[in-house]
């Protein structure tokens, strides 16, 4: 019988992390464009903080996964988590001194904690058995559940006041600090071990363009950037969208906490669903989703709209993004995570840095209101889902060893 034992000791402790330290994430989204807004020079660039955020996590990923094979899982967190502490520390200062630079310089080094933790869900798998894969995997996932709950009513609570200045987001990065401080101290409590060399006799490592075109890898880094960029491109402009359309911050805040728990809820049973149904299922039940999503958005901006949209926005990247990790995870030697996982995350959060881009000039300069620059924002996603969907189709439809 095989003992999960540790796998679930380790997948308790990334949990914690997930809710705890990723609370940050959606502190830093719901209030970096606009606090870009005020900082800015340029309209058109008023998500660029956010932007940095996800590219400091795509450069990071490339280094910071093959020094975790070298060195351990463990590090690479706390790396991680003290780049988020100086990200969150610059950010406060950008803030007092009225500097836009400054705010991105923080938001690049915030990038670092990102990429680090979206490397718990890989964690998960390191010690897990086949059987208990994709359900630790969605496990880490679901600690997400806990930042979106603490993140953005941490923004509404602490940014709550008559200063209509930028310095009310100011006590928001000093917490984000605190809790990259304190939440460090959960990576001692991790047991996982640093991957074994291969053995004689063992298939050698293969190249990253043999890796990328391995039919399954190739879908499920396809399928992770479509579903984490989309989502990406929209939440972004959310909070500038719902301002726009007259309504609070505190709106926009309550919104983001619905998108997020919409985000990690059904990691509670993604694992199940993806064991009893297949991987690939899962993973176009997401994209249809996401395209759902965007329908709802087109109809209208009523509150309504927004919640609805951006909780089916949450669901989508859930089935999405797991189904993909997942995939990924099961495509790969041991021996080549370092290099396949931090190539995944280098092209993923590429795309995200892409689609954070787009969505500042989309929503602010593609069309004279909030309400044509939202509309905007939704109608961009319709190549890209198409472009996932295709993928794995072709891949379901594949003959051969590999997808059998």
């Amino acid at each position: 019988m095989i003992d999960d034992t540790r796998a679930k000791r380790n997948v308790a402790v990334l949990v914690a992390a997930q809710a705890f330290l990723g609370s940050q994430l959606p502190m830093m989204f719901v209030i970096g464009g606009l606090v870009g807004q005020q900082l800015s020079p340029y309209a058109c660039l008023v998500t660029l903080p956010i932007s940095m955020i996800v590219f400091g996590s795509m450069t990071t990923a490339p280094w910071l996964s093959p020094l975790m094979q070298k060195h351990g899982r463990r590090a690479g967190f706390m790396i991680g988590a003290a780049g988020g502490a100086a990200g969150a520390a610059l950010c406060a200062y950008a803030v007092v001194s009225g500097s836009f630079l400054w705010l991105l310089v923080g938001s690049y080094l915030t990038g670092i904690y990102m990429s680090s933790g979206g490397f718990f869900r890989f964690a998960a798998a390191d010690t897990a058995s086949d059987a208990f894969r994709p359900k630790a995997i969605s496990y880490v996932m679901a600690g997400g559940l806990g930042a979106a709950i603490i993140g953005p009513q941490l923004v509404s609570y602490l940014s709550d006041g008559p200063d209509a200045t930028v310095m009310r987001y100011f006590p928001v990065f000093i917490a984000a600090v605190i809790i990259n401080l304190v939440g460090m101290a959960l990576f001692f409590l991790l047991d996982i071990p640093k991957p074994a060399p291969p053995m004689v006799g063992d298939a050698p490592a293969r190249s990253r363009w043999e890796l990328l075109t391995s039919p399954r890898i190739a879908v499920a880094v396809i399928c992770g950037m479509v579903s984490y960029s989309l989502m990406n491109l929209v939440m972004t402009s959310t909070p500038l969208a719902v301002v726009g359309c007259g309504y609070a911050v505190a709106d926009a805040s309550n919104i983001v906490t619905g998108h997020v728990l919409a985000m990690f809820a059904p990691s509670f049973f993604t694992g199940h669903l993806i064991a009893r149904f297949g991987v690939e299922k899962i993973m176009g039940l997401g994209i249809a989703i996401l395209g759902g999503a965007g329908i709802v958005a087109l109809q209208g901006v009523d509150l309504m709209n927004f919640y609805v949209a951006l909780i089916l926005l949450g669901l989508g990247w859930n089935f999405g993004f797991i189904g993909a990790t997942t995939l990924l995870a099961s495509s790969h030697e041991p021996h080549e995570r370092g290099q396949m996982q931090g190539l995944n995350d280098l092209l993923v959060f590429g795309g995200v840095t892409l689609a954070s881009l787009a969505s500042g000039g989309l929503m602010n300069c593609a069309g004279g209101d909030a309400t044509t620059g939202w509309a905007a924002v939704n109608i961009a996603m319709i190549p890209f889902l198409a472009l996932a969907g295709a993928s794995l189709i072709w891949l379901v439809f594949r003959r051969d060893p590999e997808t059998a």
